[in-house]
């Protein structure tokens, strides 16, 4: 089914799945981004899978008479990991190539995700995902300087060993190594961790850019943010062994360290506080005192920074509404963390927009 262009770029039949509910408002945009991609038509398949949407979605799907598009419907409203359980495998493509209904592509970006299976080492390869409105609003910069940090650790873990997680947005895999997900699964983080423990590797490219909003507000910001950690956290407990250096190698200190240890921050961030406050009180009369003093000032100041978002007259500066979204991010994994620990699954979301 691959073959290679006279340019020598790897080529592959690919399906782009696009999982949907209610995406109405984007739908058709998104279908002629997919359409006018720099691919071979022939060799591409979009998928459209929608989770028992109740707008006009799949009736704007329905009127494309191409035969490279594809209306999937649950007919229950089940999540997104049952919907691509249930269809991924009927698939016609060599590739998957998931991807969200806001997500748009530039034209070469398909190929350039697709470019590197021909080496038979590469599960998975992940591109890069922009935000279109990182100018507009305090929420959407936040996000912005929060996720160039995120690209640049992505670049950094793919040089060394893989590239830790995918992105919903824009990531590809080889057909044959996606499994069934549980309805609480994030399929963009367990698909890759079962990839790693077959020993092989998943890479970010840069090149393969997509474009999409972010979270219009904090309050979306925060759901999604949690709903990320809950399932993320669920995903490192299913696989593992992804955790044990002797069986992966370096991508298990990325995975510590990356992801873990971070998700884990609001637990630390109390242990900081509270320690501080100890220490103070009992070296109060010491010379360690004063540094204990220093550093429990320097905890609060931050806080008071991230308070004073709450007045609306300094919602506009940047350092206050940044301060306010570092605590609002761990807030985040707290309650995610909670959820986890209290057994509650996420299977079926609202999108954030």
């Amino acid at each position: 089914m691959a073959r290679r262009r006279q340019s020598g770029k790897y080529v592959a039949s690919v399906s782009l799945v696009v999982s949907v509910f209610n995406e109405a408002e984007v739908i058709r945009e998104k279908i002629e981004n997919a359409l006018a991609l720099d691919y071979p038509p022939q060799l591409l398949e979009i998928l459209v899978i929608s989770d028992a949407s109740d707008d006009a979605t799949d009736e704007i799907v329905s009127q494309y008479q191409s035969p490279n598009v594809r209306l999937c419907r649950q007919e229950q409203r089940l999540g997104k990991s049952a919907g691509l359980s249930e269809f991924c495998p009927t698939a016609q493509g060599d590739i998957l190539v998931f991807t969200d209904a806001n997500s748009m592509f530039r034209p070469d970006a398909l190929s350039k995700l697709v470019r590197h299976f021909d080496n038979p080492s590469i599960g998975y390869t992940v591109g890069k995902q922009l935000y279109s409105d990182a100018n507009q609003g305090a929420s959407a910069d936040s996000e912005n300087v929060y996720w160039n940090i995120e690209l640049k650790i992505k670049e950094w873990e793919s040089r060394l060993s893989s590239v830790v997680g995918a992105d919903g947005a824009i990531y590809a895999l080889r057909k044959e190594l996606f499994q069934p997900l549980a309805p609480e699964d994030i399929n963009d983080f367990v698909l890759p961790l079962k990839v790693i423990t077959q020993g092989l590797r998943g890479i970010f490219d840069p090149e393969a850019v997509c474009f999409e909003e972010a979270a219009p507000s904090f309050q979306g910001e925060f759901r999604r943010k949690y709903r990320i950690v809950n399932r993320s956290l669920r995903a490192v407990t299913k696989v593992p062994q992804t955790l044990n250096p002797f069986r992966v190698g370096w991508f298990a200190f990325q995975l510590w360290g990356h992801k873990v240890l971070r998700w884990l921050g609001p637990v630390f961030m109390i242990l900081m506080l509270v320690s501080a406050i100890l220490l103070c009180w009992h070296e109060r009369a010491t010379h360690q005192g004063m540094l204990y003093t220093i550093l429990l000032g320097l905890q609060l100041a931050g806080y008071a920074l991230a308070a004073l978002y709450l007045l609306p007259f300094c919602r506009g500066m940047r350092l206050v509404y940044i301060a306010y979204y570092f605590l609002l991010v761990n807030v985040a994994a707290a309650v995610g963390i909670g959820l986890l620990l209290s057994g509650k699954t996420i299977g079926v979301w609202k999108p954030q927009r």
